[in-house]
């Protein structure tokens, strides 16, 4: 739900998993060059996890072309996946969720490691709203890989699948510099959609970063993170998307976005209706059951991506009052659009306004 600030006269539209991306150079290109003073201003573009990747750097006179910079960033993005994805048979996470002994410890890499602690850590903050193991409800709920039925599943079901759910039985351990995971329950399964996006824009930036880059964007799916200045020495402008019932789009308000990484999650594109009454794809782990509340959407500013893409998701399925109150006591930067009867009302915590602020100056 983040918005990419043209700053030509006539910017290419790409829909990105519910978010709209205005591209800054036409998206077809594997890269495009822009002389900017005696700099250049290179645009990269992918597919990576399901959805696109879009990034942005000035070329300080770097060694490698934009064509090595790109398949190295590729590479990045197959080991993230390599790690992560569940639709991997043989990916770390695909082979610990078919693990089903209890209390084994399942060896992983240093960078699943830090995903998984990440999310534990967030878990908490966000009092539980955050749950990687929440991936069985969300399938009996019809919003998994599985066909769509948009058929709300029995109390029955519901009880019986909390049972496999829990962070509490996701256990995280380290012996002489070895990652381990094991499960206390054999039916425990993590998903890491809620995070990974963010971490995977989090290595591609310390991979320019290692390069030399100074000045950056990266995005993928909707998750940003940005460094230094764009091509017109500003902090990266993204826009927030008003969010709309009715398919159509528009930016709600933009922000300067410098040295941190932003993440946007709402409910207004993914969800079904059944007897007039609507159920959003994102489901309360503590209820098992969809969230209702009146929070369209609800965006995070934080050092990194992985930590911005974790609350968001979390603090939406908290709902407005709680998210607000979360983000006042952890100084979260938190931007919400909440639906009022036929219009959107915008709160924003103080560590929002501040950044805020300094975007209109």
């Amino acid at each position: 739900m983040a918005i990419i600030k043209p700053h030509q006269s006539r910017p290419v539209k790409a829909a990105i998993l519910g978010v709209l991306i205005f591209i800054l150079v036409f998206i077809g290109a594997r890269s495009t060059l822009l002389q900017f003073g005696q700099q250049e201003e290179i645009t990269l573009s992918g597919r990576t996890m399901g959805t696109t990747y879009h990034i942005k750097y000035i070329d300080d006179a770097l060694k490698l072309s934009p064509e090595q910079v790109q398949t190295q960033v590729d590479d990045v993005l197959k080991e993230v996946n390599r790690q992560m994805s569940t639709f991997i048979p043989t990916s770390e996470i695909s082979r610990f969720n078919e693990l089903h002994q209890i209390n084994t410890p399942f060896p992983i890499s240093k960078e699943f490691a830090t995903v998984v602690a990440t999310a534990m850590s967030l878990n908490k903050v966000t009092q539980g709203a955050l749950d990687i193991t929440v991936g069985p409800l969300v399938n009996i709920w019809s919003f998994g890989p599985t066909k769509r039925t948009d058929t709300a599943p029995s109390a029955e079901k519901i009880a019986q699948t909390m049972q496999t759910v829990g962070i509490d039985k996701l256990k995280l351990t380290e012996k002489n510099g070895q990652f381990y995971l094991a499960k206390s329950t054999p039916n425990l399964y993590i998903d890491l959609s809620s995070i990974a996006k963010g971490f995977g824009v989090d290595q591609v930036a310390r991979y320019l970063v290692s390069l030399g880059v100074t000045n950056y964007m990266v995005e993928i799916g909707g998750e940003i993170y940005a460094q230094g200045k764009n091509e017109r020495h500003r902090p990266w402008e993204i826009g927030i998307e008003d969010p709309r019932y009715n398919g159509t789009r528009a930016v709600q308000t933009i922000v300067g976005l410098a040295n941190q990484g932003m993440a946007t999650s709402g409910d207004y594109r993914n969800y079904f209706e059944q007897d007039g009454k609507r159920f959003t794809h994102e489901i309360n782990p503590n209820t098992g059951y969809p969230v209702q509340h009146h929070l369209a959407s609800i965006t995070v500013i934080a050092p990194n991506t992985m930590i911005a893409d974790g609350l968001s998701t979390g603090l939406f399925v908290l709902g407005e009052d709680k998210a607000l109150e979360v983000a006042k006591a952890h100084n979260l930067a938190v931007y919400l659009i909440i639906k009022q009867g036929d219009k959107f009302i915008v709160k924003m915590s103080p560590a929002f306004a501040k950044i805020a602020k300094s975007t209109e100056q």
